[in-house]
């Protein structure tokens, strides 16, 4: 269960967007305004409609196979019963989704297979996760659609993880698995993901964000009342944004 500060940081951003949360933390100098390359809206939607998340991040890392002396965690991430086969063991993993969750998965760079699919978003969901996002790909689309659960990621596939990855941390940070980009993703950071993208918001950072957002919101309002009213763009941002708050 997330804590009486999460749940108030949660609380404050849900009237932003992703944009507003990278405007914040563009001014407090965090690199690239938190955004996170290459992660888009594949269910309820494709990059469509109103579709919005918001919560501490649950993170997953797959490993490749090779990597046969990393850890194995002894509890499967979604909280139902499943078995994998280490050394020619099957062991069940039992573990849970925390309530209000986004759940993030990290695959290995240019992983082929998919990595999470709709049985997974149908215990997320039971779980009660605010949605998932995956840095790799997904499989069963109109499962995750079905049950219009939000689902972001780098793309789709047809082939289960098992043959190729395995889980070997939960809850521990993880790396964007991008070459545009050097961002670390948290367990406990807020995942903020709709039309635009995905961002992670540092939790040493969420509320000094926040404090920054409402100002440069009524900023960009009354300049685009303006602009459509007929007055130059110039203009009307040095009028409003002006008083913008500043760290």
């Amino acid at each position: 269960m997330a804590s009486k500060r999460t749940e108030s940081i949660v609380a404050a951003l849900a009237p932003f967007t992703t944009c507003d949360v990278s405007d914040a933390l563009l001014k407090l100098k965090y690199p690239h305004g938190g955004f996170l390359a290459g992660l888009t809206l594949w269910s309820p939607k494709h990059r469509e409609g109103p579709t919005k998340i918001v919560g501490p991040a649950y993170t997953v890392k797959f490993i490749r196979k090779t990597n046969e002396y990393d850890p194995i965690p002894q509890g499967h991430y979604t909280g139902g019963r499943a078995r994998t086969k280490t050394d020619g063991i099957m062991r069940s993993q039992i573990d849970s989704i925390p309530k209000g969750a986004v759940v993030f998965i990290s695959s290995p760079a240019k992983t082929v297979n998919a990595v999470y699919g709709g049985l997974m978003s149908a215990r997320a969901k039971a779980s009660g996760a605010a949605g998932t996002i995956v840095d790799g790909r997904i499989r069963d689309l109109q499962e995750h659609r079905d049950l219009v659960y939000p689902v972001f990621a780098r793309e789709i596939g047809t082939s289960a993880p098992h043959e190729v990855v395995r889980v070997s941390e939960i809850n521990g940070p993880v790396r964007l698995q991008s070459e545009e980009q050097d961002a670390l993703i948290n367990a406990g950071d807020i995942l903020i993901g709709d039309l635009n993208g995905v961002v992670c918001l540092p939790q040493g950072l969420a509320e000094k964000a926040i404090d920054l957002m409402a100002s440069q919101v009524e900023a960009d309002n009354k300049t685009a009342e303006d602009i459509k009213s007929g007055k130059m763009f110039a203009e009307a941002s040095k009028k409003h944004r002006a008083t913008v708050k500043q760290p």
